[in-house]
Parts: structure tokens; sequence; C-alpha cells
């Protein structure tokens, strides 16, 4: 566990954001961290798809980016060339 200085406006942003879903700061912050790595790993994937593979991770017993790094995900729409 470790210290992560943010901005005052992101700080309100995630305040916000948690909120509304029901999340701690903390567990939103996390959140929008586990989607934008998910994002730069596979810039090909819609969010849907980011979701499920975050539920994959959860129910493989957690993210841990050297499994994420060498997962292939389905293409759920028949598709290996990206979106369309």
């Amino acid at each position: 566990m470790g210290i992560v200085k943010i901005s005052d406006l992101m700080h309100e942003n995630l305040r916000v954001a948690g909120n509304a879903l029901s999340r701690s700061i903390n567990a939103q912050a996390e959140h929008w961290m586990r989607v934008g790595m998910l994002t730069e790993m596979h810039p090909e994937l819609d969010y849907r798809e980011i979701c499920q593979l975050l539920i994959q991770a959860e129910l493989a017993g957690g993210l841990d980016i050297a499994v994420a790094v060498s997962t292939q995900p389905a293409r759920p729409r028949g598709s290996s060339t990206g979106k369309h």
C-alpha cells in the first residue's frame, strides 16, 4: 500500500463519482486505475469488455498485471481486428 498524490480537482471528481456509484473515494480511484490500466494494455477492447475482464479477474482471485498481460479476451463480436 502507498500514498498517491492527486490534484484537488481529481479528488473532488473521485468524491462525486464515488458518491454517485456508492463507492468510497479510494474504491472509485482504484476502479478508475484498473479500467485505465486494462485500457492501455488492451486498446482494442471497449468499456463493456474491460468490465468483463475485471469480473473475470475478480473471480480468479484479483487483478494481477502479469496475468492480465497474458490474457487473451474472447471477442464476442466474432472479430479479431478490433472495434468496428
